[in-house]
Parts: structure tokens; C-alpha cells; sequence
């Protein structure tokens, strides 16, 4: 069992950043796909970022390409999200998820994500 756990999380203004961290259970975090994907009210989960076993091809969004930033440590089991020049669109609760099914690119689609962490609150005001 995979177990992710958010932090990092909070309230700021537009223009400022935060840096996201996903803390992970298991064994074989290296070998896991990294994602990360927002929810804000009333609408669907959307895909934000991804990131290989390795770190290596990173996959972002249109909508957040160029201010975030996805990366991981394996050695630590640990991923990360640094968001800069935040809008108050990115205002969601964001989550961390994994897939360690041995997919080796980084996918975009939420069913591929067997693991998935609690969330944690992003707020950002005008």
C-alpha cells in the first residue's frame, strides 16, 4: 500500500509562491509516476503536472506551464510542486498522486493514478 500525504498548502496573494510536498510511503517510490492535479469547487479534477521515475520529461498543463515547477527526491521519497506567480485561478485543493503501475511516460489522466493523497488547500486572493 501507497500511502501520499500533502503539505505545504495555504493562503496567499496573487504574484506570490508556494512549494507543495507530497510525502510517500512505500519502498519503491522510485519506480513511481508523479502527479499532481487540482479540484476546485464545482469542477472536475483537473491534471496540473507529472513527473517520471526518474524526474526526468516533466508534463505540465497549459494552464500553469512557465510558473510551476514539478521535481522530486527519490532518495527522501518525496515530491514537490513550486508554484510562482500564483492567479487566483489556481485557487483548489491540490493533490498528489502516484502510479505504480511501470507506466514509463507521465500521464495526464486521473484513472491511470492508483494513489492518491488527501489534499491540501491552495488559496490565492486578488
Amino acid at each position: 500500500q501507497v500511502q501520499l500525504v500533502e503539505s505545504g498548502g495555504g493562503l496567499v496573494q496573487a504574484g506570490d509562491s508556494l512549494r507543495l510536498s507530497c510525502a510517500a510511503s512505500g519502498r519503491t517510490f522510485n519506480r513511481y509516476i508523479v502527479g499532481w492535479f487540482r479540484q476546485a469547487p464545482g469542477k472536475e479534477r483537473e491534471f496540473v503536472a507529472a513527473i517520471s521515475q526518474n524526474g526526468h520529461m516533466p508534463t505540465y498543463a497549459d494552464s500553469v506551464k512557465g510558473r510551476f515547477t514539478i521535481s522530486r527526491d527519490n532518495a527522501k521519497n518525496m515530491g514537490y510542486l513550486q508554484m510562482n506567480s500564483l492567479k487566483p485561478e489556481d485557487t483548489a485543493v491540490y493533490y498528489c498522486a502516484a502510479d505504480a503501475s511501470g507506466r514509463v511516460l507521465p500521464t495526464t489522466r486521473r484513472d491511470d493514478y492508483g494513489y492518491w493523497g488527501q489534499g491540501t488547500q491552495v488559496t490565492v486572493s486578488s
